[in-house]
C-alpha cells in the first residue's frame, strides 16, 4: 500500500470514528430520562447483537462481539442491571443461557431511531446515497469482523 493511500484510509477510519462519537453523544440531547441511562461501548455492541438475535447464546453473543468472556460477562450483567437483558435456561439444554432484549431495550432503541434518523435528517437525505453508505460501511463491519476473527484463530485468543 502507498503512502497516499494509507493517508486516505486513515482519513476514513479517523471520520467513522469522529461520526461515531457524535452519533453517540447526541443521546445526551434526547430528554432527561433517556439521557440519564448510560451504557459502555461495550454493552453497545453486545445490547446490539442481542437485539438483532434475540434467543441468542452467551457463547454466540460473546463470540460475535469478540469479546474475552470476563468482558461479555460484565456487560451483560450491566445491561441486565439497567432492565435490557433478560435471561432463560434453554429449552433444550439446561446448561445454556439464553438471551433477550426487554421491553425496556426495545423502547431503547426506539428513541434511538428517532433521535438519530433526526441528526442525520437534512445531512443525507438522498435514498440512493444513504443506501451507498450503509452498504459500504455494512462491507467495512463485515470484513473487519472476518480478518479479526481469522487473527484470532491465528493466534488462538479472542477479544
Amino acid at each position: 500500500m502507498d503512502d497516499e493511500q494509507t493517508s486516505r484510509l486513515f482519513e476514513l477510519a479517523d471520520l467513522i470514528l469522529a461520526v461515531g462519537r457524535q452519533i453517540h453523544a447526541s443521546k445526551e440531547f434526547a430528554n432527561r430520562e433517556f439521557a440519564s441511562d448510560s451504557w459502555t461501548p461495550l454493552e453497545s455492541a453486545v445490547m446490539r447483537f442481542i437485539d438483532r438475535n434475540p434467543g441468542t447464546s452467551a457463547r454466540a453473543a460473546a463470540e460475535a462481539t469478540q469479546l474475552i468472556s470476563s468482558n461479555f460477562s460484565r456487560a451483560v450483567r450491566g445491561l441486565e442491571k439497567k432492565g435490557l437483558v433478560h435471561r432463560e435456561t434453554d429449552q433444550d439444554d439446561a446448561r445454556r443461557i439464553r438471551l433477550y432484549p426487554t421491553a425496556r431495550a426495545h423502547e431503547n432503541l426506539r428513541q434511538l431511531r428517532e433521535i438519530w434518523s433526526g441528526l442525520l435528517d437534512g445531512i443525507v437525505s438522498d435514498p440512493d446515497e444513504i443506501e451507498t453508505v450503509t452498504s459500504i460501511l455494512r462491507r467495512i463491519e463485515t470484513q473487519l469482523t472476518a480478518k479479526s476473527l481469522a487473527a484470532s484463530d491465528t493466534t488462538g485468543k479472542s477479544g
